[in-house]
């Protein structure tokens, strides 16, 4: 391809800076053309729905099987946590604070994860279609888009996705609003900032606050897609401060918001105003909302609530969420069936597909799962 034939698509790149010319890209290219399938097709769809849908709302995901169970109750998007990555996802196999401990491999892995589990229980549902199992009305999208934490030079995110020829979303996060220290001090943005002090180990202290948030998402806004403030409360004066200064000079500029489980969600707000949350950023602009450590919580309250239960009741305790699991079949669960949820019938018909019909290995027919479920 040579550079006259690189363009970027006004619509969706509208309002985008790049550095650097279609030729440079080009340059750096290589003759050898590699599809990043994946990578395109969940970039155009989360384009989409941030631009379709009034807003795009998820929770921070853990392994591949909570990436399954987003899709199956429904959720249309993916987010991957940094946080969760040190703290139980790693390749390290450790369990760190979020302090960028963790191999730089870790979220990537995850996101490999996520994404070969979420094409498997594609795989499993196409057979059932197939074999007349599963009827359409009950087809559920797998393709989800999944959203990663990353440490990564805005522009040098950007050149890496033009040379892929990928329309990657990045997504801009200030963190300003609490941010106190930083490595240097030759930024203009971050000057009015400088409170004269250094740390112990050099760093230079800043005054937090949300001016400071306002003034990093200006700056980001022009190489970045979405812009993101946290916020240490779940305040909608702060989040409205924050989405009108970034509107003023950049109009209809996507933002994101983390509805942090850090919040004390009740002790800041009402019932009412809790359910009503989204809607009201959204209105702001805010079109891509999330949980950022909603595994880690969830995934641990379940656990430690069925471990103290069986503890004191015995088989009556996990009865009774095999019981729940039953009840829900009904709005499209499905891992009460474990054998069936992880592809076992699946690869019973690889097997029987190489040996034409003849295998003596396969694992479902027969089975417990099949008899009692």
């Amino acid at each position: 391809m040579s550079a006259e034939n690189i363009s970027y698509e006004l619509k969706r790149f509208s309002g985008i800076k790049r550095d650097y010319t279609p030729e440079d890209v080009e340059r750096l290219r290589g003759s050898i053309k590699i599809e990043y399938s994946l990578c395109k097709h969940q970039s155009k769809k989360l384009w989409k729905l941030l631009n379709t849908e009034n807003y795009v709302n998820t929770l921070g995901s853990l392994s591949g099987n909570h990436a399954v169970q987003h899709a199956k109750a429904g959720l249309k998007a993916i987010y991957l946590s940094g946080w969760q990555v040190a703290a139980d996802a790693n390749s390290a196999g450790e369990m760190y604070p979020d302090q960028s401990l963790y191999p730089y491999d870790s979220a990537p892995k995850l996101v490999e994860s996520m994404n070969n589990a979420l094409i498997r229980a594609d795989q499993i549902q196409h057979m059932e279609l197939k074999d007349g199992d599963m009827t359409e009305e009950k087809k559920i999208d797998y393709m989800l888009p999944i959203i990663a934490d990353g440490d990564k030079n805005l522009k040098a995110a950007r050149l890496a996705a033009d040379i892929a020829d990928v329309p990657l979303i990045i997504l801009a996060r200030t963190d300003a609003n609490a941010a106190k220290l930083i490595t240097n001090d030759y930024d203009d943005n971050d000057k009015p900032f400088l409170t004269g002090e250094r740390s112990p180990e050099g760093f230079y202290y800043v005054k937090a606050g949300i001016e400071q948030a306002i003034s990093r998402g200006l700056a980001y806004a022009p190489y970045s897609d979405l812009i993101w403030c946290e916020t240490a409360t779940p305040n909608l004066k702060e989040a409205k401060k924050f989405a009108e200064a970034i509107h003023e000079k950049f109009p209809g500029k996507l933002l994101a918001y983390n509805c942090s489980p850090s919040f004390n969600w009740k002790k800041h707000l009402s019932d009412d105003e809790i359910a009503s949350f989204q809607k009201e950023i959204s209105k702001m602009g805010y079109k891509f909302q999330f949980i950022t450590l909603a595994g880690f919580h969830t995934q641990n309250i379940a656990i430690f609530e069925l471990a103290q239960k069986y503890k004191k009741e015995g088989m009556s305790a996990y009865s009774k969420i095999q019981q729940q699991e039953f009840a829900r079949e009904k709005d499209g669960y499905t891992s009460v069936k474990h054998q069936r949820e992880v592809g076992t019938s699946y690869f019973d018909a690889v097997s029987n597909t190489i040996s034409s019909g003849k295998s003596s290995t396969t694992a479902m027919k027969g089975s417990t799962e099949s008899e009692q479920f």
